[in-house]
């Protein structure tokens, strides 16, 4: 199962995201937030740190999410060979943001966890919906349902 989070990008930002706001130091760890990191990178996600900060700062973040077990595919960048110049978009191209910008707020590790890790039970269930429609079309008309419920 989770195939899904098999190389899905991730863009995580760190202040009021990973860890509570506290810049330029670095704030208290936000509940789950590495238990989460550390369960979609054990399923293939590809995590990027997605940060204003820079430099020292910078440095001292990632070397933080090192220490709790968390090595980042890429750093304010698409992907690790990745040079910056001012032909490149500086929007990290990603399939999901964790940010605590988002409308509506920072949801908290453990709903983007089940927002994520659901995906394949609602995917099976859509599929299952969509069998049993295709059964009763079967039952109404007698007839097999050959593709998306056409008879």
């Amino acid at each position: 199962m989770m195939e899904h989070l098999q190389n899905l990008k991730v863009a995580i930002d760190f202040d009021g995201t990973i860890v509570e706001h506290a810049y330029p130091k670095i704030g208290k760890e936000k509940l789950f937030a590495f238990e989460t990191m550390t369960e979609l990178q054990k399923h293939g996600a590809l995590l990027i740190l997605w940060t204003f900060r820079a430099g020292k700062e910078l440095d001292e973040a990632v070397e933080y999410c090192r220490k709790k077990g968390i090595e980042f595919y890429a750093i304010n960048k698409n992907y690790p060979e990745e040079e910056f110049d001012n032909t490149i978009s500086r929007k990290i191209n990603a399939d999901v943001y964790i940010d605590d910008k988002n409308i509506g707020g920072f949801p908290g590790w453990s709903r983007i966890w089940q927002e994520l890790s659901l995906y394949d039970e609602l995917e099976l269930e859509a599929t299952r919906r969509m069998n049993r429609g295709k059964s009763i079309l079967r039952k109404l008309f007698g007839r097999k349902v050959k593709d998306e419920g056409q008879i």
